[in-house]
């Protein structure tokens, strides 16, 4: 038995042995552009930061999120006084739903978005550098990978993942 995963091991070439390490390390997160964000057409800049700092966008789409799916997304926050007005804002236009994979993509992620509210956000963050209010801080990331799992899957069906090799992997993965 060791012999044979000996041979397949001997058989894999640098660069499969590469491709599946980093598939083993990475993970997803689910990444959405509020409403605001869509409206003052920060899109472009936002799918450029993640990419410029070398993850691999796998999913995305522009939808007109429902009422139900928004309260299934915030349902943790539905005791919150709050909740009523973020399903309402919400659904007030549309949102850039994105799926992004990398090593550490959900804490990077969260990084480069900065903090909830805009005021304690760094500038160089994404709400640090565009957003004034907390009601208006044009962007979600997911907080865990469980949380990114499940938002992912509430938000995409499998079929709407591509899975495809970067050419810039080389580039960005040691």
């Amino acid at each position: 038995m060791d012999n044979d995963v000996g041979r397949i091991f001997r058989a894999v070439s640098s660069s499969q042995l590469f491709i599946l390490r980093t598939m083993a390390n990475s993970e997803r997160t689910f990444i959405a552009i509020k409403p605001d964000g869509v409206q003052r057409s920060l899109v472009g800049e936002i799918i450029k930061r993640f990419e410029q700092k070398g993850f691999r966008l796998i999913a995305m789409k522009l939808i007109q999120a429902s009422e139900d799916l928004l309260k299934e997304h915030y349902i943790d926050l539905k005791d919150r006084p709050f909740f009523a007005g973020l399903v309402k804002y919400m659904q007030s236009g549309p949102v850039v739903a994105m799926v992004w994979e990398g090593l550490n993509v959900v804490k990077t992620g969260r990084v480069m978005l900065g903090e909830t509210n805009p005021a304690d956000s760094k500038p160089g963050t994404i709400r640090g550098d565009f957003c004034i209010q907390v009601g208006r801080n044009i962007i979600h990331g997911s907080d865990s990978v469980e949380s990114a799992e499940k938002e992912i899957g509430l938000w995409f069906q499998p079929e709407e993942l591509v899975d495809y090799k970067s050419c810039a992997q080389n580039w960005i993965y040691e």
